[in-house]
């Protein structure tokens, strides 16, 4: 009895050491998750799993190691174990990977149906509301599928080869071959190399040759996401925290992620690199992208005020080289999950990668409409083959070129990540669109307006876009139909007109803007009809009423009228030498009259006009009784006269 008490005894004290020991691996494995080295953090969650040790903390752990390394078939199978045995641990945080896991291996079933316990915990979760929109994601996504050819990228090595940039003739990349770094310099997240920036077919003497950046770019840490300006003197970079050559941990041990400026030197060299003043100790800036006026700064970031794991801003680039403060793109492009890897086109489109937005697996390729800096259009994924059920991102586009760059790591690729080369063969639709156009005129005179500018006002009365009327006095303009807004038409030296085009179904509009002049520069003796520019006032053979015709041009002088209160006219007619020169006297007062009389009907009072008829005392050529003149010339002849009286 004495000895199996001392038996049970030493078998609880092995008990206990084991507990102790499988406690102090797992606190190891938090550590390391904790500090984003999950490479590691698996290792020895799956030592302690292989002990017949489980709880839900250590499957949470070890389910979002696998989905931060891109593992997707462990991730769905930690996963299930996780929902499965401890139901009342789970997370809507494990909810959404567990979908985006089964997503990524082609199990849309049972993502859609592990998203809808997702939606039942969180309803004011913006993936949830997107998820939950009538609309139909995986039809848009073959919608949009099928318009890029991808082909291989032959600078692609066995290593991880993606973020590539445009650069002179070619690409900046960033790769982890060949860096030179021993075990010791490998990154714990993936135990993979650390990554440096690589050119090739940058200039003459790199044709087809892979060439590494100066060390003055390149740490024996990460380097990588880089963008150049246009003149090829300016390079924003991500690189790893680190202060000479030493990286630099945040309070929770983790080595944060920086975007640095360098300057290419007279020699050819990249130098003066500098940090960016909103980068921080504390949380990661990451993967700059430049606007097509190179005045704006996009990146992606975890910083305060952010929305998930990580999300897109812009910050203003000032003419002295110093930065606004940045700001978050909004909750249209940002989600709860993670946003980066953004890019802008000439036409500014905005491309990032995202496993919060509808997609079919890992991070998925989404693109949106930004001109005129509007972050509310509709995101849409651009489909197959550039997207796919794993990770794809760092995608960049040449619109005049039509083709581009994307990285991906796909099962069929040589790497842990490759870049892919493709061809647009037909664009991305965005939003709705509508088409407005029309003519500027002189209200009075019907004359166009050229250089005329149009405005597009929305609802806060901000300016969104302009245009301005070519040589006949016609605009164009493309108006998001989807929203209300106001077009304006302005001339100097005329009132300001506008009108409202609320939402729409985009179909073209015409919008014709007849605008007044401010002042009419005239005096006592003028003829109005001349400075109005009216068309001849044509009346029947010899008779007196007015025909449907002259009725447009005497409203332009009603219309005069109507805006100067003070001003009074005197209609004078006048007659061709055709006819008696009695006859011509008479019929030439009547017309007066009767062009009077049509005005006083329309409300001009009678005591601002007078009328005369001069027949054909006063011809304008030579087209007298006996002369044979052809009907043209006598046309001459035939016209009315306001005169301004006062």
């Amino acid at each position: 009895m004495k000895h199996r008490f001392k038996f049970v005894i030493l078998l609880v004290l092995i008990f206990q050491g084991v507990v102790q020991a499988q406690e102090r691996l797992i606190e190891k494995g938090n550590e390391e998750f904790e500090s984003y080295s999950f490479s590691p953090a698996i290792d020895i969650y799956k030592r302690v799993l292989d002990k017949g040790y489980v709880s839900a903390d250590l499957l949470k752990k070890l389910a979002n190691s696998y989905y931060y390394n891109a593992d997707y078939k462990e991730a769905a199978e930690t996963y299930k174990h996780l929902v499965t045995d401890y139901s009342d641990d789970v997370s809507v945080e494990d909810y959404f990977k567990y979908a985006q896991s089964l997503k990524s291996l082609g199990d849309y079933d049972s993502s859609t149906q592990v998203m809808n316990k997702f939606i039942q915990l969180t309803k004011s979760d913006g993936r949830a509301s997107a998820f939950n929109e009538d609309r139909d994601f995986m039809a848009e996504i073959e919608e949009n599928s099928g318009r890029y050819n991808l082909g291989p990228f032959e600078y692609n090595s066995p290593y991880s080869d993606f973020a590539p940039s445009f650069y002179k003739e070619g690409l900046i990349f960033s790769s982890d071959r060949d860096t030179g770094n021993f075990a010791r310099y490998r990154h714990t997240w993936n135990a993979k190399d650390f990554l440096d920036l690589y050119e090739v077919n940058a200039d003459s003497s790199s044709i087809d040759h892979v060439k590494k950046l100066d060390e003055n770019i390149n740490t024996r840490y990460h380097e990588s996401t880089s963008v150049v300006t246009k003149d090829g003197q300016t390079m924003y970079f991500t690189r790893n925290n680190s202060v000479k050559r030493k990286t630099v941990k945040d309070d929770k041990g983790i080595v944060r992620l920086k975007i640095l400026r360098a300057v290419l030197t007279d020699e050819g060299v990249w130098g003066e690199v500098e940090e960016l003043p909103f980068n921080s100790d504390s949380y990661s800036v990451a993967n700059p992208a430049l606007s097509p006026d190179e005045k704006i700064l996009y990146f992606a970031s975890d910083m305060p005020g952010t929305l998930g794991g990580s999300d897109l801003f812009m910050v203003t680039i000032n003419e002295d080289r110093s930065f606004g403060t940045p700001e978050n793109l909004g909750s249209n492009i940002n989600t709860e999950a993670r946003e980066t890897f953004p890019f802008v086109t000439t036409e500014e489109i905005l491309y990032f990668s995202s496993d919060g937005h509808p997609g079919l697996g890992g991070l998925d390729v989404f693109a949106t409409n930004i001109k005129r800096k509007d972050f509310s259009g509709k995101v849409l994924n651009v489909g197959k083959p550039v997207n796919s059920n794993t990770d794809d991102f760092t995608f960049i586009f040449d619109e005049e070129l039509r083709t581009g760059y994307v990285a991906s790591n796909r099962e069929e690729g040589m790497g842990y990540d490759d870049i892919y080369s493709f061809t647009e063969t037909r664009p991305l639709v965005f939003d709705c669109l509508q088409k407005v156009n029309g003519t500027v005129r002189d209200k009075i005179s019907n004359e166009v307006l050229i250089g005329a500018t149009i405005k597009v006002i929305d609802d806060n009365n901000e300016e969104l876009l302009s245009t301005t009327t070519d040589s006949d006095g016609n605009y164009t303009l493309e108006l998001d139909c989807n929203k209300g807004n106001f077009v304006r038409a302005l001339m100097e030296g005329y009132v300001p007109f506008e009108e409202y085009i609320g939402v729409s179904d985009g179909k073209p509009k015409i919008i014709d803007f007849y605008l007044e002049r401010e002042n009419i520069t005239a005096g006592f003796g003028d003829d109005l009809s001349k400075l109005l520019q009216l068309s001849t006032i044509y009346f029947d053979f010899d008779k007196y009423n007015i025909r449907k015709d002259s009725e447009v041009e005497i409203e332009k002088v009603i219309a005069a009228m109507e805006k100067y209160p003070s001003l009074k006219l005197k209609v004078n007619a006048h007659t061709d030498s055709r006819g008696t020169e009695a006859y011509n006297l008479w019929l030439s007062d009547k017309r007066a009259e009767s062009t009077v009389n049509y005005m006083i009907k329309e409300g001009i009072s009678k005591d601002r006009l007078t009328s005369e008829g001069f027949g054909e005392s006063e011809l304008l050529n030579d087209c007298s009784d006996g002369v044979k003149c052809s009907a043209a010339q006598h046309d001459i002849n035939r016209r009315s006269e306001f005169i301004i009286v006062e």
